[in-house]
């Protein structure tokens, strides 16, 4: 709980506070790794010590099964700021099927989507890849984005993804995800309201 709480000290210090800029994202994800995970998820929507914040995030070695299912709206002139979020998992500390390969693969898979307009970015990354299908799907307009995701990995993956509506605001969304092993991941990312700005790559 401290962590989650530094995190977002240390945010609030590097961002201005957010002041009627609307923003609003939707998250619906659900992923199974055999191996080992590191990810985290922040939502908030303002900066600083005010309006509400979320923080979530799994580390470690072991199986996961995990569904959330976030809204965040923020910023807009009526004052109207909300969070809803709802996380399913089961965890489980058994030692994992997944093995290390005898050669490491040099195969390797990415892609980066970004909309300046919309203020939204998703990446991916996979690599040392024995097996991947992957399905992803980016629809981009200047109003808004939708990013539809669907892999399954033997190997080494990467995902990260960010919504902030202008380098003025506060993210209302970042996200950050390293897997390795076995995974299936499901995810479809929602944001809207223009804006322009520069997103890096997570």
């Amino acid at each position: 709980m401290i962590g989650a709480f530094s995190i977002i000290a240390f945010l609030s210090l590097l961002l201005p506070l957010a002041q009627g800029v609307p923003q609003n994202m939707t998250e619906h994800s659900w992923i199974y790794n055999q191996g080992s995970s590191d990810d985290m998820r922040i939502y908030q929507t303002t900066g600083g010590f005010h309006g509400q914040k979320m923080v979530t995030g799994t580390r470690g070695t072991g199986t996961i099964s995990r569904t959330i299912d976030a809204h965040v709206y923020g910023g807009f002139e009526d004052g109207f700021n909300e969070i809803w979020a709802s996380e399913w998992g089961v965890y489980q500390n058994k030692p994992s099927l997944y093995t290390e390969p005898i050669s490491r693969s040099e195969l390797r898979n990415a892609l980066c989507a970004k909309n300046y307009e919309a203020g939204s970015v998703y990446s991916e990354s996979y690599s040392e890849i024995r097996d991947l299908v992957k399905d992803t799907t980016v629809s981009q307009t200047n109003e808004n984005s939708v990013y539809d995701i669907h892999t399954e990995v033997d190997g080494a993956a990467r995902v990260g993804a960010r919504v902030q509506k202008s380098a003025g605001s506060a993210p209302a969304y970042i996200m950050t995800g390293s897997y390795r092993g076995y995974t299936n991941m499901r995810m479809q990312l929602e944001s809207g309201n223009a804006s322009i700005m520069t997103l890096p790559c997570p």
